[in-house]
């Protein structure tokens, strides 16, 4: 057995320290396992800590071909998917440039561009603040669009001709987007995944979702947003091995201008997604502390 190694562990490390809540690792057995292999297996923490270690296997995936087409002519986006260009997890890989999404030198992503006010609330956060406010500390969804841009763990994306699922490794959150580009509801309830709307533009899936529930953040460090925020996802397969994303978010309240990641590289995975919950602790230890003081010895 082998622990799928958190990306993120040094980010949330903080968050375990500062609320008592615990995130259950999941678990995967390589044995018959297909697709790229990280160079770790039979000693997957051992060896963390030797400089360099797992490194040399860190090589970004081929193109693999030209996407697969669905019936209807439209690029097949269904697949699971890896953040990075491994098509893997392997956290020895750490520093290595197969890990990253982007190449913030070839394409730059300009911070969000947020109203004074709203800079200001940021700003007077603390570290211990923004570990306690963050919606993943407190086990809430990600949201939209956190189910990418925050999320480092696998996806699975299903499509159909009428719309495309998203299933994440994270939480098991889901969503499922229409993609024949119908109008929004007049007045739709804020959820976490909002409403969103997808219609094709070649072979590009443009996601339109507004009413998200402004519980969730766009980064891991504060970037709240109101109820105005209207959020565009671009996603595209140019190859048989990669999915690129892209996302602009748009909101008035908080921002002074639309803000626009650089495009987001995923990679064809050959595993299936594990089981993730995010289980908040703190009733269970108010409870158990509740107890030790009301226990009375048995004689």
């Amino acid at each position: 057995m082998k622990l799928r190694v958190l990306i993120h562990i040094v980010i949330t490390a903080t968050a375990f320290l500062a609320v008592p809540c615990v995130s259950w690792l999941s678990v995967k057995a390589w044995t018959g396992q297909t697709g790229p292999k990280p160079s770790n297996v039979g000693n997957p923490v051992g060896n963390l800590s030797v400089p360099g270690y797992g490194k040399p296997d860190a090589k970004p995936m081929p193109k693999g071909g030209p996407p697969p087409r669905t019936q209807d002519g439209h690029v097949d986006l269904s697949g699971v998917w890896f953040a990075g260009t491994m098509g893997v997890d392997d956290v020895t890989a750490a520093g290595s440039d197969a890990r990253r999404q982007f190449d913030p030198k070839v394409t730059p992503e300009e911070k969000p561009a947020f109203q004074p006010w709203a800079a200001e609330r940021i700003k007077k956060l603390s570290a211990v603040d923004a570990e306690l406010l963050r919606p993943s500390v407190n086990c809430m969804p990600r949201g939209v669009p956190g189910m990418f841009i925050t999320n480092p763990y696998p996806i699975q994306l299903i499509q159909t001709s009428a719309f495309l699922a998203q299933l994440n490794e994270l939480n098991n959150n889901f969503r499922v987007i229409p993609t024949d580009g119908h109008a929004h509801s007049r007045d739709p309830d804020p959820t976490f995944n909002g409403e969103g709307i997808a219609h094709w533009e070649g072979d590009t899936l443009v996601v339109d979702t507004i009413a998200i529930d402004d519980r969730t953040w766009n980064d891991y460090v504060g970037w709240f947003h109101s109820d105005q925020e209207h959020v565009v996802e671009r996603v595209t397969r140019p190859s048989m091995n990669y999915l690129v994303y892209q996302v602009t978010i748009e909101d008035p309240k908080v921002l002074t201008k639309p803000w626009t990641s650089a495009p987001r590289m995923w990679t064809l995975g050959h595993e299936p997604l594990q089981e993730y919950y995010c289980t908040n602790n703190q009733e269970i230890e108010g409870l158990k502390k509740l107890r030790d003081l009301t226990q009375v010895p048995r004689q």
